[in-house]
């Protein structure tokens, strides 16, 4: 689907959650793993969560959260460098995000021995998951922002529509890795073969 294929205007329905993965310092540039031009995803994103505040929707943020040895990095045997480490500076999230502050905060990768790509599987501390969260507000809709596209994005919107959830796809509001050129590319194409749809954030209308 090309932009100028992407649907004009979604209006907001009750019982719809935005749901922002991983915008934290270690995936936009500079950080341990940075993406380039990740940053550019900002501005969008904050445009949608003012949006979804003012009705009020939940908006929901999700982070890497690692102990230091997490089997995901190289020392441990894993394929990525050291990142996202619990209480750094480089697992923050980004200053620039606009973060409300009774925002519901869900950490994924906290043990060391097991890797979480997708946030439906995040849970806020000794707590419920995010899908048990989500089916417990009755929420139909879930509209994803962040990073990274090939990676926690399109991980989460499997198990989400695996799940029966209604998902949005915020084009100019994810950033692909592209450890392979064109991955990005390919998840997004994989998104819309599951049901997702792509939108630009721009469409959403309260």
């Amino acid at each position: 689907m090309t932009a100028n294929q992407l649907p004009r205007s979604v209006t907001l329905k009750e019982h719809d959650v935005l749901l922002c993965v991983d915008v934290q310092n270690c995936f936009l540039p500079g950080g341990t793993l940075g993406i380039a031009k990740a940053d550019r995803i900002i501005d969008p994103i904050n445009k949608v969560i003012r949006i979804f505040r003012r009705r009020p929707h939940p908006v929901f943020f999700t982070r890497d959260w690692h102990p230091w040895d997490h089997c995901s990095f190289r020392d441990q045997g894993g394929p990525w460098p050291p990142h996202g480490i619990q209480e750094t500076e480089d697992a923050a999230f980004s200053a620039r995000l606009d973060i409300p502050d009774n925002a519901a905060i869900l950490s994924k990768g906290t043990h060391r021995k097991i890797e979480q790509y997708s946030t439906m599987h995040a849970h806020k501390e000794g707590g419920r998951t995010l899908t048990e969260i989500l089916r417990e507000a009755k929420i139909r809709r879930i509209f994803f922002c962040g990073l990274a596209t090939d990676y926690c994005v399109i991980n989460s919107v499997r198990d989400a529509c695996k799940e029966g959830f209604e998902v949005f796809v915020m084009t100019d509001t994810v950033c692909a890795v592209d450890v392979t050129p064109g991955d990005g590319c390919k998840a997004l194409a994989e998104m819309e073969a599951l049901g997702a749809h792509l939108i630009a954030s721009d469409a959403i209308e309260e």
